[in-house]
């Protein structure tokens, strides 16, 4: 099992639903926040493209995060999915910046936070909630080992990105185009 996330970049508006459902579910401090919505502008003008991203956690098979953590409070948990256990983290913010998607945030209770993939919620069956709500379906979420799976359907029928890849991170978020 090998948890992933796609999402596709031509059906995003960049309402940020998914950051406001995030917040609620994992109870977020004001002014933090697991996810986020990218937008970005290529082109020349007057031919310009705009792509909005749904971003978070890119839970890497290949996470820096881990391999830096002196507690082991970071840590790969099934299905690929990277976690933090608070009562082991001690803040000291090595995972920050070795993380190259700036995917975490100092807590103010004193450990770092990030993405879980809702991991509670797909333990009991249900989406993460950034994809429950998305009003344009543009989330898709799943096991990529099971060719069944919306997420594995998608990334074999469409062409899609994965960000600094020379990382050797190994991220297991896609960004259909």
């Amino acid at each position: 099992m090998r948890y992933a996330m796609a999402i596709d970049t031509k059906k995003c508006v960049g309402c940020s639903d998914c950051v406001v459902a995030c917040q609620l579910e994992n109870n977020v401090p004001i002014g933090y926040c697991r996810d986020w919505v990218v937008e970005s502008t290529s082109g020349t003008y007057p031919n310009l493209e705009t792509e909005y991203r749904s971003e978070r956690c890119h839970h890497c098979s290949n996470a820096p995060c881990v391999r830096c953590c002196p507690t082991g409070a970071s840590h790969i948990a099934e299905g690929g999915v990277v976690l933090v256990t608070q009562d082991k983290c001690i803040g000291c913010g090595a995972c920050i910046a070795s993380c190259p998607y700036d995917a975490r945030y100092p807590h103010p209770d004193g450990y770092v936070d990030k993405c879980t993939f809702c991991i509670h919620k797909v333990r009991k069956g249900e989406q993460p909630a950034c994809v429950q709500v998305c009003p344009t379906n543009c989330l898709y979420f799943g096991d990529l080992d099971d060719p069944n799976s919306e997420v594995s359907k998608k990334i074999k029928e469409r062409k899609y990105k994965r960000l600094k890849t020379e990382a050797g991170t190994d991220p297991q978020l896609y960004f259909l185009i």
